[in-house]
Order: C-alpha cells, then sequence, then structure tokens
C-alpha cells in the first residue's frame, strides 16, 4: 500500500516553490521520490529548497524566474523537462494578494493579481501537459486554489475571481486532458502558516523576522478554525504528494480543501465557552 504513494522516478515542477506552501511541496514530492525543479523569483529561495532537495537524493533544478513573465516560465519548463528527460507532475503554486477595496483598486493592481495568479496557472500548465503528452505516461497536475475560490472574500475580489477562475478551469482540464491520462486537481488552504502572510514577502526565508501574534489574537484565530489551530505549509505538501500519486489515481477535477474545516463550519465559530455559534464572534477577540 505505502508503494502506492511513492513517486519514484517522476519529474516535478513547482512554481513559486523557494516559500510557504510552494516549498512545502517541493519537499514533500522530493521525500516521496521526485526530481524537482524550484521555480521562484527569489534565488536564495529556490537554491534553499534545492538543497533539501537533494537532502533526500534526490535531483533539484533551482531556477530564478517571474511566473509574470510567459516566455521565461515556458523557457523554464522546458529546461526541466529536458534536464530530467520527462515531466510528470506540475505544481501551480505562485500566486499573491494584497487586501483593497475593490472600488480603491487600479487596473494596474487588478491585472498584476490576475497575471501572477491566473494567467501563469495557464502558461505553466500548457506548456507542461505538451511534455506529458509527450511523454505519453499520463501526469498529474495540482492548481494550489483557496477557499477563497468558492466563497465571499471582501477587500480580496480580484485575487478570489482569480481562484474562482483556478477552480473552473481545473474542471476543464480534468475533462479535456483525461484522454492523456493527465489528472488535474485544486487543493484549497484557508489559514495557513507561511513567509508571506508573516511579513517575510521577499529575500530569504527568516522566521525570526516573521509578526509576533498576542495570545488573544492566536486564540481568535484558531477558534475560527474548527480543528483549532492554523495550518502547516507542509500539510499542503502532503495533499499534493496524495493527489499526484497512485493512491489517487481516479481522482482528477477535484477541490480538496486543506482547511482544518473552516470551508465546512461556514461561519460557524466556537466561542471562549467552548460551544458553537452561527456568525457571532467574527470579529478578532470576541
Amino acid at each position: 500500500m505505502t508503494d502506492r504513494i511513492r513517486l519514484d522516478g517522476q519529474a516535478a515542477f513547482v512554481t513559486g516553490g523557494g516559500g510557504g506552501i510552494g516549498r512545502a511541496i517541493a519537499i514533500r514530492l522530493a521525500e516521496a521520490g521526485a526530481d524537482v525543479a524550484i521555480y521562484d523569483i527569489f534565488p536564495e529561495r529556490a537554491e534553499e529548497v534545492a538543497d533539501r532537495v537533494n537532502a533526500t537524493g534526490r535531483k533539484a533544478l533551482a531556477i530564478q524566474g517571474d511566473v509574470m513573465d510567459s516566455d521565461a516560465l515556458r523557457a523554464a519548463i522546458d529546461t526541466a523537462a529536458a534536464e530530467y528527460g520527462r515531466l510528470d507532475i506540475l505544481a501551480n503554486n505562485a500566486g499573491g494578494v494584497s487586501a483593497r477595496p475593490f472600488l480603491e483598486q487600479s487596473e494596474r493592481s487588478m491585472r498584476k493579481h490576475i497575471d501572477m495568479n491566473l494567467m501563469s496557472m495557464l502558461i505553466a500548465t500548457q506548456a507542461a501537459a505538451r511534455h506529458m503528452i509527450a511523454g505519453n505516461r499520463g501526469g498529474s497536475i495540482v492548481n494550489v486554489a483557496s477557499i477563497e475560490a468558492s466563497r465571499a472574500a471582501p477587500n480580496f475580489a480580484v485575487y478570489s475571481a482569480c481562484k474562482a477562475g483556478m477552480l473552473s478551469f481545473t474542471k476543464s482540464m480534468a475533462v479535456e486532458l483525461s484522454e492523456h491520462g493527465i489528472r488535474v486537481n485544486c487543493i484549497a488552504p484557508d489559514h495557513t502558516v507561511t513567509p508571506g502572510n508573516q511579513g517575510n514577502r521577499a529575500g530569504p526565508v527568516d522566521p525570526a523576522t516573521w509578526k509576533k501574534h498576542s495570545p488573544e489574537t492566536i486564540d481568535a484565530m484558531n477558534r475560527l478554525i474548527p480543528l483549532g489551530r492554523e495550518g502547516i505549509d507542509m500539510e499542503c505538501g502532503d495533499a499534493a504528494v496524495f493527489l499526484s500519486s497512485a493512491m489517487a489515481s481516479y481522482i482528477t477535477g477535484v477541490l480538496l480543501p486543506v482547511d482544518g474545516g473552516t470551508w465546512g463550519a461556514s461561519g460557524w465559530v466556537r466561542g471562549r465557552d467552548g460551544k458553537w455559534t452561527l456568525n457571532e464572534g467574527l470579529a478578532f477577540g470576541a
């Protein structure tokens, strides 16, 4: 049974693979036996993850680049496929967001959100799928969406629209690429500890610089999550490995929440007394 989750001999490409969820996916894929190409805008991050991949005994390729540069992204995927002689797994993880009321958001900001979160996935999927089809071995594409793909997200409207587009695209590609044995799925994280949401948005990953939250803020956050804690990036990595493995051979076109139950709770919140209430205490500190 355990052999069915192994990815030995396979090759993967991870966008935004140098930090947070992308880093976790790259490391977990390597631990499962895959060689991994890490594509990240920060070279020091890509190199650090490459070292982690090499430490597992797998081959790593660190590639510096911006997913908003379509030509560079295509070239990087071609490079990885040539280096490994195949491409079996694509993890579309790169993305980003900044909070802003929609009526105050500039067109430039909108286009940046779309290019980073949606267009990069379209370009990478097209380039990677062509290599998978040429290899005639099938493949797995894992898109990192968000539970904002399927719920309202005030002040994050364009980001959530991109993630909703990612979910719709996932379903379409699951059908369109099925004849080639390529499976396409989404994972949907919510509250997950990553460098980006801790203020470490650039440069090396350095937890020492991360925001320090008060016990009250942490308690309020944890009460929003049925499992009572924020997610760990490696848990998203585990989900990506599962979806890429033979254990998920009959799974395609799905959205898998990796969110501790927040999507399932749909507004139900645990109060300080431990009792669940609907829509009460949603604000931190309540």
